[in-house]
């Protein structure tokens, strides 16, 4: 059965409106998992409260990770936590972004010679941003935040991305060190 043309261009005006749409709904509901580990969490009520409402952007908070769109790690993990860290991000859907919180992600932050604790989280799940600091403050989180909303405005690749395509590196990294446990 041939198709009139018209009726094929209106169906190609009408998906590029309902993907615009989809878009932009994408860009303004992110719901966000915080994964509290340690110090860094109590930060992160004072951002959702009156004072700095995370909400006036459309971030709100999620309690399962199957419906987060960002995972906030906040705080140093042990490997016990990480395994669970782990398991989290690979229940996410994607899109999914992932947001370290404060130097413990980044190097260990003061624990860093602990022969439990990670030193760094990007070599074992794909981190998008960082937000340095000892604890960061709740605009920092904000701005982080706001920055994750950019890039999915300008549809730039995610960390999900890099972790499909670099699975078997981020696979290894995670087998090392998580033998023992």
């Amino acid at each position: 059965m041939a198709q009139c043309p018209e009726h094929v261009e209106y169906a190609k005006e009408n998906n590029a409106i309902l993907r615009g749409f989809w878009d932009w709904a994408r860009k303004n509901s992110i719901w966000l998992l915080h994964y509290c580990t340690g110090c860094g969490a109590i930060e992160l009520p004072p951002t959702m409260t009156s004072r700095y409402d995370m909400t006036r952007f459309g971030i709100a908070p999620m309690a399962t990770p199957r419906q987060a769109d960002v995972l906030l790690i906040t705080g140093y993990l042990s490997l016990k936590t990480l395994k669970r860290v782990i398991w989290s991000y690979e229940l996410m859907q994607a899109p999914k972004y992932v947001i370290g919180f404060g130097s413990c992600t980044i190097n260990g932050g003061h624990y860093w010679d602990s022969y439990i604790t990670i030193n760094r989280l990007s070599d074992y799940i794909p981190v998008d941003i960082y937000i340095a600091g000892c604890m960061p403050r709740p605009e920092a989180v904000l701005k982080g935040i706001l920055e994750i909303k950019e890039r999915i405005r300008k549809k730039l690749p995610g960390g999900w991305i890099d972790y499909a395509e670099r699975y078997d590196w981020y696979k290894a990294n995670q087998r090392k060190i998580l033998a023992d446990v």
